[in-house]
């Protein structure tokens, strides 16, 4: 069944997810960064140099497109989902409309996008992509995730995930829990633990077939105003959690970097990808800024630092792809496997 194919495909060991889905508002905010406008042939050559990196691009087993991005051409005309599939990559596809509030709560979100999904999953299909993503968002507080964050959101995942299955994408499931706040890592791991069992029940209930999935989740860290851990112990309640929720059916779990820096990011999927448990499932990743965010610095908007921002790219690429076998060395360290032991 081609939708098991392509989740398999994309769990593929060494290699992992491009992020490239930001909505034109976000890569506004990333543009203005490095003070390129944001215009519509700007946008299209990051893109362009992202996915033109021929060096790069074998360690990647799919890109997440935005609508926009998924009719785009080179500037030579060939179609951006061309490019991809010769290359062996599997182009995706953002299909949520972002969050809104969920009434009646200390700010909590529920994802919206339901309206004419299917018709666009057919649309999405036609255009060349084979997998979808929909980011539910979740945050800790005294008393949140609520009950009816938790809920509302695994439903909402489940019905896009089904949506899309029926339409022939595979549905990465991906609720992200914030690390805002001050919490240390044990509250983390609580929470992802309740947050993914809630969703594998809504997918249950809803008939999803979860070898046609990929789950991106969280990492499992103390709050970005707690003291920081050693990747170790972020690999160790991690990796716990998930074996504690993620049916073995999935195969699988493509990271989200979510505020942490690029080395960071690497050096957790690494540490994760050395404990010697057994993992049912592939870890690998599914990166926005942690793959781009040095390749946008070094490119600046301008033509003549293409090449420069495309070997940085590649570096970010390899040490991930290096990291999804637990073969990754920072300034060159290699360390011996870790023993899980809480």
């Amino acid at each position: 069944m081609q939708l098991i194919k392509n989740a398999k495909y994309i769990a593929t060991p060494g290699k992992g997810i491009l992020a490239a889905d930001e909505s034109t508002g976000t890569i506004g905010k990333r543009l203005s960064s490095i003070n390129v406008e944001n215009i519509e042939s700007n946008r299209q050559a990051l893109r362009e140099l992202l996915f033109t990196s021929s060096e790069a691009v074998p360690y990647l087993s799919g890109v997440i497109l935005f609508e926009e991005t998924l009719y785009q051409k080179t500037t030579d005309g060939k179609p951006f989902v061309e490019l991809l599939q010769e290359n062996n990559v599997i182009p995706g596809i953002k299909v949520d409309k972002g969050v809104v509030e969920l009434a009646g709560t200390n700010g909590e979100t529920t994802t919206q996008g339901f309206d004419s999904l299917g018709a666009r999953c057919q649309q999405y299909y036609k255009a060349g992509a084979r997998f979808a993503k929909w980011r539910a968002v979740l945050k800790i507080g005294a008393t949140e995730p609520s009950e009816l964050s938790i809920q509302q959101n695994a439903q909402g995942l489940a019905r896009y995930a089904i949506i899309c299955q029926e339409n022939g994408l595979v549905p990465i499931v991906e609720p992200e829990i914030l690390t805002d706040g001050s919490h240390d890592i044990k509250k983390c791991a609580a929470v992802t633990e309740t947050v993914l069992a809630a969703v594998y029940k809504a997918l249950n209930d809803h008939h999803v077939l979860l070898e046609g999935t990929l789950l991106k989740p969280n990492m499992v860290t103390p709050g970005s105003d707690s003291p920081k851990v050693t990747p170790e112990v972020i690999a160790e309640y991690t990796v716990q959690a998930l074996r504690r929720t993620v049916p073995a059916a999935v195969p699988g779990i493509v990271f989200l970097s979510g505020g942490q820096s690029e080395e960071e990011a690497t050096l957790n999927l690494n540490a994760m990808n050395k404990l010697e448990v057994v993992k049912p499932w592939t870890l690998s990743f599914s990166f926005g800024r942690a793959l781009q965010q040095s390749t946008l610095k070094t490119w600046g908007g301008k033509k003549e630092n293409v090449e420069k921002a495309q070997e940085v790219f590649l570096l970010r690429c390899k040490s991930n792809s290096e990291a999804t076998l637990g073969h990754y060395t920072a300034g060159g360290t290699a360390t011996g496997p870790q023993i899980l032991n809480i």
